[in-house]
């Protein structure tokens, strides 16, 4: 019995595939997959179809990894300049941005075929201002200092998306939805932002970490707030109950604990405090859940 060995350069070539589309860092999927699904539950009053559950599960993989690739693209002469992307396939010349810009299109095709073939007309017109704020998001750092609002757009489009999917129609509910998730994307991706704060001021790239300057960690506080209040209008709009309201609770306490990591404003904690907010999805979500089952 004999075993297939890729070769050395196929596989380093995969890998480095891999890296730009950000398969070993799964944390911005999980951070748009949250949102997306607590839109598929809420637009169908419970467990959604299966078919819309497989749907946007893959389309939210392929439009991360898509993204990653057209921002890579769009960062390919700043990234080696932060300490933190220096070594990113497109910044250290290990894939040519002409790569790069056709894995973006192949992946962003790929999604745009899944809504095209199984979900219907409403859907696949708001497809394509999907389409658009993926590709728009990366260069805006380069024109304003609020590049998280329009990355919040792009996290948040797939809202009213799975709730035309599920519903066939974009409720109300869906748009205060969509509000929710994009100020708690500004809150997170500030935090992210403040990792590389010292390294893009030197370079000339623009972030809310740098507009917020000393008042970053009040202003992301008065965001986190917002978010818990306006998901708590949706939960008494929607009429949910106790499980809904425990996962608030739980997305609360994370936030405080985001405050506290992020106190001295040191590099690891601002990425740990980025990276604890999947547990704050995850605890919305798993409220979503079980009220609904119980």
């Amino acid at each position: 019995m004999t075993t297939t060995v890729l070769p050395p350069d196929l596989r380093t070539r995969l890998t480095d595939y891999a890296r730009l589309l950000r398969l070993d860092r799964p944390i911005g999927t999980l951070l748009l997959l949250w949102p997306t699904y607590w839109a598929l539950w809420l637009a169908a009053e419970g467990m959604p179809s299966l078919a819309n559950l497989v749907i946007f599960t893959l389309g939210v993989f392929l439009m991360r990894a898509a993204g990653c690739a057209i921002n890579d693209f769009a960062d390919r002469k700043v990234d080696g300049h932060v300490k933190r992307t220096k070594d990113r396939p497109l910044a250290s010349g290990r894939v040519k941005p002409a790569e790069a810009v056709a894995l973006f299109l192949g992946l962003a095709l790929a999604a745009f075929a899944m809504v095209v073939l199984f979900t219907n007309t409403l859907t696949l017109y708001l497809s394509i201002g999907g389409l658009v704020l993926a590709f728009i998001y990366p260069f805006m750092k380069r024109y304003t200092h609020l590049p998280q609002l329009f990355l919040g757009a792009a996290f948040s489009w797939a809202i009213p998306m799975a709730w035309a999917a599920e519903a066939g129609e974009v409720a109300r509910l869906a748009w205060l939805l969509f509000t929710a998730n994009l100020l708690w994307t500004v809150a997170y991706d500030t935090l992210y932002a403040m990792v590389d704060r010292d390294d893009d001021l030197k370079i000339g790239i623009k972030s809310t970490a740098i507009l917020f300057g000393e008042n970053d960690r009040a202003i992301i506080a008065i965001l986190q707030s917002l978010v818990i209040l306006v998901l708590a209008m949706i939960g008494h709009q929607a009429g949910l109950g106790g499980f809904y309201y425990t996962g608030l609770v739980v997305m609360a306490c994370l936030f405080i604990y985001q405050q506290h990591l992020v106190r001295y404003r040191k590099r690891d904690a601002c990425f740990a405090a980025f990276l604890n907010n999947n547990w704050a999805g995850l605890a919305v979500f798993a409220g979503l859940v079980l009220d609904y089952l119980w």
